[in-house]
């Protein structure tokens, strides 16, 4: 009985260290708003929507973002990202702790280094840091071949950028499917982190762009990159949604060593969304994170729904969790978070508050009575709350499948409520 209490406690000791950890991490978040939802938005963005997300982006106190990616597509065709940097740039935005996407150069029939647009477009606008992209699979050309291109445009970068304040540029190399190298030609990824150790890089990014890998996986890849990196270069991470652990892979990088993580501030991403920062922050608030105090949280869900609203002209989608619609509408008050109680996240540390919604088979007298309240204005009792409960349980046994949670339905069971109670009814 000792040892199995001793083994049971040492899973309480573990658990407690681990949160430990999550409550010291301030790792460096980069925002991509500007970029990561409109590249998958049926909508797009035009200037207009870049101008109403950037005040959003700053006033919540992002010190890192993403402003624009030029290693897109055809990189000779102007896009929305040109005209947004031009603006910035004739208006003198400061573009402090800016970085822009960019991939490598090649070198041409004579051998002359030739630097990729993407490079070049960062220089031209006065953009400071850069994540500057590559694949490594498939592996079109031999690894040496590559090293000699990722080389020389660093050399480039470094020769051409002028960073924040005046000094170096922070260069990240974006090696996007170093997971994919790592678990299917390790000596590629071997090599690639190599080489990286002995450039005079800021540090390394990687994604997991389908978002298909477990968080042990994610985290095997950041610390095997820590281990062959130099002390001192950085690890970032980035991981779209396509397995549902994308948020738990964000959390399992950053417990592996990862010094930073990249997204935006709602979920909204390339594929069928990504662990969005407002995530990601809302989760290390959840855990007792003090140093998620440097940003504006209690604009977190307003700037979240304004963003969507932006990117698709549309409501936050309701089951996404954290920020989605219905996160935080009460149907049954077991389900509240509340204030003080291990691993809650009430909707106020976030910049919400409860509201409620009716579902027929699920909410309780508490929901009932809360969206009475909300849509119709009135106060009603628990009495009829309940009466409305077993009507609504009534018509599905009677094959009725109706919403009860619009105005004009929700005054209509309200009354059948108050007639089969023999009671006035109510003048709403």
């Amino acid at each position: 009985m000792t040892d199995r209490r001793a083994a049971f406690n040492a899973q309480l000791d573990a658990a407690a260290t681990t949160l430990a950890r999550l409550q010291q991490l301030n790792p460096m978040l980069i925002d991509v708003s500007l970029r990561e939802p409109c590249f998958s938005s049926y909508l797009g963005h035009t200037l207009e929507q870049k101008l109403q997300i950037l005040p959003l982006v700053d006033g919540f106190g992002f010190k890192n973002k993403i402003v624009a990616t030029f290693d897109y597509q055809d990189p000779l065709h102007e896009e929305v990202e040109d005209q947004f940097l031009a603006w910035l740039n004739q208006h003198q935005y400061d573009l402090t702790g800016a970085l822009a996407g960019s991939q490598v150069g090649k070198f041409g029939p004579e051998g002359v280094f030739v630097p990729d647009v993407s490079m070049q477009k960062v220089v031209r606008y006065g953009v400071p840091n850069t994540l500057h992209e590559i694949y490594l699979l498939p592996a079109g050309q031999p690894f040496d071949v590559v090293a000699e291109r990722v080389r020389a445009s660093l050399a480039w970068l470094r020769a051409n950028m002028t960073g924040d304040g005046g000094g170096a540029p922070r260069i990240y190399m974006n090696v996007v499917d170093l997971a994919d190298a790592f678990f299917k030609t390790p000596q590629l990824a071997y090599d690639m982190l190599m080489l990286l150790a002995e450039e005079n890089v800021t540090g390394l990014s990687f994604e997991d762009d389908r978002g298909t890998y477990f968080p042990f996986q994610i985290g095997a890849v950041v610390r095997a990159a820590k281990a062959v990196l130099r002390e001192g270069q950085q690890v970032l991470f980035h991981c779209h949604a396509g397995n549902g652990m994308e948020n738990a892979s964000a959390i399992e990088a950053l417990l592996a060593g990862a010094d930073g993580y990249w997204g935006g501030m709602e979920k909204e991403s390339s594929t069928i969304g990504h662990a969005s920062l407002g995530e990601l922050i809302a989760n290390l608030v959840r855990a007792g994170n003090a140093n998620m105090a440097q940003y504006q949280l209690d604009q977190l869900l307003p700037v979240a729904h304004a963003m969507h609203e932006i990117n698709h002209n549309e409501p936050t989608p309701r089951t996404w969790p954290i920020a989605g619609t219905d996160a935080y509408r009460e149907m049954l008050i077991s389900f509240r978070q509340v204030p003080d109680r291990f691993m809650d996240l009430p909707p106020e540390k976030i910049g919400g508050s409860y509201t409620y919604r009716i579902a027929p088979t699920g909410s309780d007298v508490d929901a009932i009575t809360g969206r009475v309240a909300e849509l119709l204005g009135t106060t009603i009792s628990a009495t009829v709350a309940n009466k409305m409960i077993l009507l609504m349980r009534t018509d599905l046994l009677n094959g009725v499948r109706m919403s009860y949670d619009d105005t004009a339905s929700l005054r209509q069971l309200l009354h059948r409520a108050q007639t089969r109670l023999r009671m006035p009814l109510s003048e709403v």
